[in-house]
C-alpha cells in the first residue's frame, strides 16, 4: 500500500511539471486525485492519464476548487499547493512594477493561506486531521540571484508553511514544504541567462521531485529536499551569514559583469 493509499488528494499548478508528477505519483500511491490548473486542457489530460478528475480554476480563490474536490472525494485528506509563478519582471528585478508584486504574492503566498483557511478547521472539526505540502523552493530557504519576487514569495511560502506547522501540528495537521533547486519544467527552460545556476547541482525531473515528497510524507518530514546539498548550503547560510552573503554577492557580480542581467 502506498502512503496515500485510499486518500483524497487536491494538486495545484496539476496540468504539467511538479504538479503533474505529484498527481501522477498520489494516484500511483492509490490516491484519488483532482487535478487543478488554470489550463483546463492541461488539467483534463493529466486527470484522463491518471483516472482523476480535472477541476480547472484560478488558486487564488480556491474554495470554488475545495467545495468542487470535496464533492469528488468526499473529503481532501491531501492538498498540495504546488502552483506558483515567478514574475522575474524584467532585467532589473528591483523595479518590478507592483501589479506583478501583487500577482506572484497571491499566488505564491496567498493562495497557499487562502487554502488552509478554508481546510485546516475542517479538518479540525471532523477530528481526522489533513495534510498540507507547499511547493517552494531552495529559494526559500537561501536567496536567488534574479527575480525578487520569486525569492521573496518563496521565503514566505516556507514561513506560512512554518507557521501551520506549529501552530497545528500537534493537532493532527501535518505539513511539509517542498524546496528544489533547478528541475527540468517550463519555468527553467524560461529561466535564461540563469538557466545554468539553478542547475548547478543538476537540474531534477519532476518525478524526482515527486519521489522525495512521498518519502518525506512517509518519514514525517517537514523539509523536503529534493536536491540534497540544499541542507548544507542551508545550514551554512545560518551559520555564517556574513560569509554567505559575501559568497552570493561574488555570484551576483559575475553574472553582472557577464551582462546576463542586461
Amino acid at each position: 500500500m502506498g502512503a496515500l493509499q485510499d486518500q483524497g488528494v487536491v494538486v495545484t499548478g496539476a496540468g504539467r511539471g511538479i504538479g503533474r508528477a505529484l498527481a501522477t505519483r498520489a494516484a500511483r500511491e492509490g490516491a484519488r486525485v483532482v487535478v487543478n490548473d488554470l489550463d483546463e486542457a492541461n488539467a483534463q489530460k493529466v486527470a484522463d492519464e491518471i483516472g482523476g478528475t480535472a477541476v480547472a480554476g484560478d488558486v487564488t480563490a480556491p474554495e470554488e476548487l475545495i467545495d468542487a474536490a470535496t464533492r469528488t472525494l468526499g473529503r481532501i485528506d491531501v492538498f498540495f499547493a504546488n502552483a506558483g509563478i515567478d514574475g522575474a519582471g524584467g532585467p532589473d528585478s528591483l523595479q518590478t512594477e507592483d501589479a506583478v508584486w501583487d500577482r506572484v504574492l497571491d499566488v505564491n503566498v496567498m493562495a497557499h493561506v487562502r487554502a488552509a483557511r478554508a481546510l485546516v478547521p475542517r479538518w479540525l472539526e471532523d477530528g481526522q486531521g489533513g495534510r498540507f505540502a507547499v511547493t517552494a523552493s531552495a529559494a526559500g530557504l537561501l536567496t536567488m540571484i534574479g527575480s525578487a519576487p520569486y525569492s521573496v514569495t518563496k521565503h514566505a511560502a516556507v514561513g506560512f508553511a512554518e507557521w501551520l506547522s506549529v501552530t497545528y501540528g500537534s493537532r493532527g495537521i501535518d505539513v511539509h514544504a517542498i524546496c528544489p533547486q533547478g528541475v527540468k519544467t517550463q519555468m527553467l527552460e524560461e529561466a535564461g541567462p540563469l538557466q545554468a545556476l539553478l542547475s548547478r547541482d543538476s537540474a531534477l525531473e519532476p518525478e524526482q521531485v515527486a519521489e522525495a515528497a512521498i518519502a518525506a510524507i512517509e518519514e514525517g518530514r517537514f523539509l523536503v529536499l529534493p536536491h540534497p546539498e540544499v541542507a548544507g548550503y542551508y545550514a551554512a547560510r545560518a551559520t555564517d551569514t556574513e560569509k554567505w552573503l559575501g559568497g552570493m554577492r561574488r555570484l551576483q557580480q559575475k553574472i553582472d559583469e557577464a551582462g546576463a542581467l542586461g
